[in-house]
C-alpha cells in the first residue's frame, strides 16, 4: 500500500508517495513526539524492517501525516500504532526544518510539527514490533551526550533535534 504524505513540489502542497519524498529528498511535513517524565525522555529504538535508519534510536514517535491529516491527530494516531499510547494531553512546540541523508540514498526534507507530554511516572508501552524494537527511558542530558558520543546508534533527526533545536523543544 502506498502511502501519500504532503509534499511540496514547485511551491504548491501536493500528496506525494513517502518513499518517493525520500528518494528525491521533496520537502514534506512530518510530525515528531517527545513524552517526557521530569528531565527523562522515551526513546524508541526502530524495527530492523524500517526501509531506513532500521535500528537507531529515534525520539518516541516519529511520523508524516497523512494527507488533510491534523498534525496533533497524527501525532495521537502514531503514538497509539507505535507504542500503544494512548490519552496523553501534547503540547506544539515548535514547527522545526531540517535535511538529513539517512542512508540508502535516501534524504528526510522535514517541516516538522514538534510536540511534547508530561507524563507523571514512566507510562508502560505496547511497542509494534513492526516499528520499535526497544524502548528506554534516558535523561535528557544524558541521551544528548550520548548521541554526540556515540553518533551511528542515533537517528540523524534526533541528532539534529538535540544539537539545534534543544531550547525549542524542551525549553
Amino acid at each position: 500500500m502506498k502511502i501519500m504524505i504532503p509534499t511540496w513540489v514547485g511551491g504548491d502542497l501536493v500528496a506525494v508517495e513517502k518513499l518517493e519524498a525520500h528518494q528525491k529528498g521533496l520537502r514534506h511535513k512530518a510530525v515528531s513526539v517527545f513524552v517526557m517524565h521530569g528531565n527523562e525522555v522515551l526513546i524508541q529504538r526502530r524495527a530492523m524492517c524500517k526501509y531506513h535508519t532500521p535500528g537507531l534510536w529515534a525520539n518516541t514517535c516519529c511520523t508524516h501525516p497523512h494527507w488533510g491529516e491534523d498534525p496533533e491527530d497524527c501525532a495521537h494516531r502514531r503514538l497509539d500504532e507505535e507504542l500503544g499510547i494512548s490519552g496523553l494531553k501534547l503540547r506544539a512546540r515548535d514547527q522545526l526544518e531540517y535535511r538529513a541523508d539517512v542512508g540508502g540514498g535516501l534524504i528526510e526534507h522535514e517541516v516538522v510539527d514538534v510536540f511534547t507530554a508530561q507524563v507523571s511516572e514512566r507510562i508502560s508501552v505496547l511497542p509494534n514490533p513492526l516499528e520499535v524494537m526497544e524502548v528506554d527511558w534516558v535523561d535528557l542530558d544524558d541521551l544528548a551526550r550520548l548521541a554526540r558520543k556515540e553518533q551511528s546508534k542515533y537517528t540523524p533527526w534526533l541528532k539534529i533535534y538535540l544539537s539545534e533545536h534543544a531550547n525549542q523543544i524542551f525549553a
